[in-house]
C-alpha cells in the first residue's frame, strides 16, 4: 500500500515537469511565429550603426622664400660748382673812420745800486783760527762755508760747510772763523738800503801766509 502511494507522487511530479517543458516549447514556437522573439532580440541588442568617415588629407603649403637682401649702394654725387659773380668794386664817397690806437710807452727801467757784503776794517784774520796741529802736519785747504748776514752786519744763522777742505780739522776751524765774523760785516745794500743776504764764504788755510 505504501509503495503505491510513492509511485503516485513520483508520477505526479514527472507529469508536471513534462507538461511544463511542453508548454515552454509551445510558447517558443508561438513567439517565433508571431515575431515576438525578433522584437525581444532588437530590444536586447540594438542594431550596430556604421558611419564611413572620409579621411581628409591636409596639404601643408611650403614656407614662403626669404625676402631678397637689398644692397644699399652709395652713390657719390659730386658737389655742384657754384659760380658767384662779384661785381667790381665801385667808387664810393662814403666816409671811413680809421681808429689809431696809441700805445702807452713802456715804463723806463728801474736803475738801482747794488753793493755786495764786504769785510769791515776790524775783520778777523784766518791765521788766528788755523789749528796748530794742522800747521805741524802741514795740512792746507780751502773750506766753503754757507753764511747769512743781516742788515746790521751780523751772522743770523749757524754757518755750515758747503764744500769741505778735505780735512775735518780745517772744516771745524772754518766754522769757528765764520762765527767770529759776526758784527764785522758791511751788509749788502740795494739802492742804499741794507738787506739780508746768504752767500758762501771761502776760508783758506795755507802755511805760506805766515
Amino acid at each position: 500500500m505504501s509503495a503505491y502511494v510513492h509511485d503516485t507522487q513520483f508520477f505526479t511530479r514527472r507529469t508536471i515537469v513534462f507538461f511544463a517543458i511542453v508548454a515552454a516549447h509551445v510558447a517558443l514556437i508561438w513567439a517565433l511565429a508571431t515575431g515576438l522573439a525578433q522584437k525581444v532580440v532588437q530590444l536586447a541588442a540594438p542594431p550596430i550603426k556604421t558611419t564611413i568617415v572620409q579621411q581628409h588629407t591636409k596639404h601643408i603649403k611650403p614656407p614662403p622664400p626669404p625676402p631678397p637682401q637689398l644692397q644699399h649702394q652709395q652713390v657719390q654725387i659730386p658737389p655742384p660748382v657754384i659760380q658767384i659773380n662779384v661785381p667790381a668794386a665801385s667808387q664810393t664817397h662814403a666816409i671811413t673812420v680809421t681808429k689809431h690806437v696809441v700805445q702807452a710807452r713802456p715804463a723806463p727801467p728801474v736803475h738801482y745800486t747794488y753793493s755786495p757784503p764786504a769785510a769791515g776794517s776790524d775783520f778777523p784774520a784766518t791765521q788766528s783760527y788755523y789749528p796748530q796741529a794742522s800747521q805741524r802736519l802741514g795740512e792746507e785747504g780751502t773750506a766753503y762755508v754757507n753764511i747769512c748776514i743781516g742788515p746790521q752786519g751780523t751772522v743770523t744763522r749757524e754757518p755750515t760747510i758747503a764744500k769741505s777742505s778735505g780735512s775735518p780739522r780745517l772744516d771745524r776751524a772754518a766754522i769757528r772763523y765764520a762765527r767770529a765774523t759776526s758784527g764785522h760785516w758791511i751788509p749788502e745794500k740795494r739802492n742804499g738800503q741794507p738787506v739780508p743776504v746768504c752767500t758762501q764764504l771761502p776760508i783758506k788755510f795755507q802755511l805760506n801766509d805766515f
